[in-house]
């Protein structure tokens, strides 16, 4: 694979993903019972954004550098909060060195009964995620890391979603977000989510896109609905309108099972991130329920 996250950590794809993988965290954790995060793209866990590849880029400039000190209203702020509180426990300093990838969010959330798998092929990046997670070196040098509630493991993310699942939990998170680097991703994640929730019904699912035209997009959702996937969230975010052969402006995330306030609460982040990180009219951001025809736009 050539994808390297590293060039577009902290962008506003990733502040969108992971403000909503924390606001289902928060809502698992009010419950005692413990829960699984199965994490199948891992990546290396933690981003130098003072590296190369970050400076290469400066996305992050424009998403999580936009956030990390913004004032916000009170009620977004307080939904955002979790979020920015597990980024500042990856900073030894108030200087926003270092950004976490959802392995190391949601390890920020775990409590001591709740467990954690994370999953990554790329070699190099399976290392790093290792060593991000805390591993021992002779732990590391074997690319499985176990530590008192995380677990890393080198392994293709779509063996793994449908090795994994089910768990033993009743209650948890797959987190599914792949490279998009070939031309049937969006088809085999729709089988892929179809076929695990069909093990593990009462997970939680969240998927993870790029939006570049409707068609994936689009086909991903008509494949879940075909295969009787039913309860599942759509949002999608825009930073900017479409430009032909340019970046990416705009990107969605569908959850399956999703927490019943989580349509509110994206009612109230939405309309925060849109003002702080739009750059054109073109920025806006969708909720609905996979309908047909969304339910709500705001752009």
């Amino acid at each position: 694979m050539n994808y390297r996250h590293a060039f577009h950590a902290g962008n506003f794809a990733d502040v969108l993903k992971h403000i909503i993988i924390t606001r289902i965290l928060i809502h698992l954790r009010d419950k005692v019972a413990p829960f699984r995060v199965i994490d199948t793209h891992a990546g290396e866990g933690l981003y130098d954004l003072a590296g190369e590849e970050a400076n290469r880029t400066g996305e992050w400039r424009d998403g999580i550098g936009r956030l990390a000190d913004a004032a916000l209203a009170a009620d977004a702020a307080a939904l955002i909060e979790p979020y920015l509180a597990a980024l500042r426990a990856c900073n030894q300093s108030a200087e926003l060195r270092h950004y976490p990838g959802s392995p190391l969010l949601a390890r920020h959330l775990l409590r001591p009964q709740d467990r954690l798998i994370a999953c990554e092929l790329e070699p190099a990046a399976a290392l790093a995620l290792s060593r991000h997670l805390g591993a021992p070196s002779a732990q590391a040098k074997a690319m499985r890391t176990l530590c008192a509630r995380a677990t890393a493991l080198q392994i293709d993310g779509w063996i793994a979603l449908n090795a994994f699942v089910p768990v033993k939990e009743r209650r948890g998170l797959v987190i599914v977000d792949p490279p998009y680097e070939r031309p049937d991703d969006f088809a085999r994640l729709a089988d892929g989510i179809a076929a695990a929730h069909r093990k593990w019904p009462t997970g939680i699912y969240l998927m993870w896109y790029p939006v570049k035209g409707r068609d994936g997009p689009d086909r991903l959702a008509t494949m879940l609905r075909q295969a009787g996937v039913e309860k599942c969230l759509r949002v999608e975010f825009a930073v900017a309108a479409a430009q032909p052969d340019g970046g990416l402006n705009a990107c969605g995330v569908i959850v399956v099972n999703p927490p019943w306030k989580l349509a509110a609460e994206i009612e109230i982040i939405g309309p925060a991130l849109v003002d702080l990180l739009g750059r054109d009219t073109g920025r806006g951001y969708a909720v609905d329920r996979l309908d047909p025809d969304r339910t709500h736009s705001n752009a």
